[in-house]
């Protein structure tokens, strides 16, 4: 099926919707409304534009008179409320038509090209109850390095969004998969989205904003530890991060006791405080695919149990981790720390791994190593062996060992060591086999919580081989 321009689907929510609404858009977000009116028809429905741009107007209409954050799920909550509650305050007995309010809260690229443009973009759209209507909230990125530019892409993804939330009965995944028409990642990223209201009870919001990863809408996405999505910039903010990658099917107190280990490191090397570190375990999305399928329920039960262990989660579209470190680099966060074990840093730790790269292993290694970042390094089980591994000069070839001695020299990468030896021999892979052979002795090795839940609702094949 063709994908209908801007101008065409204009057109089509002016004359062939049945919705009536009031469109509000604060700072650079002064787009939508616009296409609307060219498209012509705008009469049949649009009932009000108002555009904020004002602080003190904003505030007045939308804050009782007091300041607050001008760009902020916050404050989108209150215009779409606020727009959508007066269309049936003067309109209800007046207009058949079912209601709609569209609201946005955007910053564009100021004069100096000295920030991030961004922004809010909602909709609230009545469906099968006129008083609770149904909500649709994102967060974008306009990655345009011209003012005009991402104002004519603010435009697109608003008609893009009123477009496809109009039609009836609208699936939410529908509705993410049209926001990027006639756009691309290049231009514009959605890195959130909320959906809630009567008609929307049955959508999951972590698979909603799974979907954007898979679909390269947004390279990562995350959760707190109550299994909420999260906006990044807001999630980071001033904020250090502890970060673990691992398939985490299921957690286990070993990997508990690699965060514990790494948080008493981090305690007695930095600037830490438990009121501003956030340790993430994070799963690359690759680990997500069971038979070339992305498998979302297995993906629930995932994070439900990191959450039961109190852990936020991440999940992003990184193979490599210099790629990963140099996400979060955009962020307004203190500092990063990765845990990994020997195994894995023996990996990226080789020139193989950068043939693309014209800096090959030196470019990647000045990215992973930036400022404010610190590798913990733990060793790893010889599977083949049974020996435990340690990271020492004798483990690196030649080639590599000057590299590895200056990195351990500047501190850039901290070996953890309080792990007892014992604990390290408790692999994955023997995890794994102990749920499918529902081996009661399972429970020393995952927490209680977590151990409950994998035995009650039988997870991750648990008992299939007694």
């Amino acid at each position: 099926m063709s994908v209908l321009s801007t101008k065409e689907k204009s057109v089509h929510i002016n004359l062939y919707s049945n919705y009536y609404g009031s469109i509000a858009e604060i700072g650079g977000g002064q787009e939508t409304a616009r296409h609307l009116f060219q498209a012509g028809g705008a009469s049949n429905t649009v009932a009000k534009t108002v555009s904020a741009y004002d602080k003190s107007f904003s505030d007045h209409f939308y804050n009782n008179g007091q300041p607050s954050r001008y760009v902020a799920q916050e404050r989108l909550l209150k215009m779409i409320d606020y727009e959508y509650n007066e269309m049936v305050e003067v309109l209800d007995k007046k207009n058949d038509q079912k209601f709609f309010a569209f609201a946005n809260t955007v910053e564009i690229l100021n004069y100096t090209k000295t920030n991030q443009g961004n922004g809010w973009l909602g909709i609230a759209v009545e469906g099968s109850e006129r008083y609770k209507p149904n909500k649709i909230l994102l967060h974008i990125k306009l990655h345009e390095n011209d003012t005009l530019l991402q104002q004519h892409t603010l435009g697109t993804i608003g008609i893009n969004l009123i477009h496809a939330a109009l039609n009836e009965n609208p699936d939410p995944r529908q509705i993410i998969s049209a926001l990027l028409d006639n756009l691309d990642t290049d231009r514009v990223e959605v890195d959130f989205v909320h959906v809630e209201g009567p008609d929307l009870e049955w959508c999951d919001n972590r698979l909603l904003n799974l979907f954007l990863v898979s679909n390269n809408m947004t390279p990562a996405v995350m959760f707190d530890e109550n299994g909420r999505v999260q906006q990044p910039a807001d999630m980071l903010y001033k904020k250090n991060v502890l970060l673990m990658r691992g398939h985490f099917r299921p957690i286990s107190n070993l990997v508990l006791e690699f965060f514990d280990d790494s948080l008493e490191m981090f305690r007695r090397d930095e600037d830490y405080r438990p009121d501003n570190t956030i340790a993430f375990c994070e799963i690359s999305l690759k680990y997500l695919f069971q038979n070339e399928k992305l498998d979302e329920k297995d993906f629930l039960h995932r994070v439900d149990l990191l959450n039961m262990a109190g852990k936020c989660v991440m999940v992003s579209n990184f193979y490599r981790y210099f790629k990963l470190v140099d996400y979060f680099a955009q962020f307004k966060m203190i500092k990063l720390r990765i845990v990994l074990g020997l195994n894995t840093f023996d990996r990226i730790f080789h020139r193989s791994q950068y043939t693309d790269l014209k800096g090959g292993m030196l470019e990647a290694m000045g990215t992973l190593f930036q400022e404010n970042v610190k590798l913990y390094l733990y060793p790893f089980t010889n599977i083949n062996s049974g020996d435990i591994i340690y990271p020492d000069d004798d483990h690196f070839h030649e080639e590599y060992k000057p590299l590895w001695q200056y990195l351990r020299a500047t501190r850039k990468i901290l070996v953890l060591n309080g792990i007892p030896t014992h604990h390290l021999r408790i692999t994955p892979d023997r995890i794994t086999k102990m749920i499918r052979k529902a081996d009661p002795a399972l429970s020393e090795h995952l927490p209680a919580k977590v151990y409950e839940h994998i035995k009650s609702e039988k997870l991750f094949g648990y008992g299939d081989e007694i």
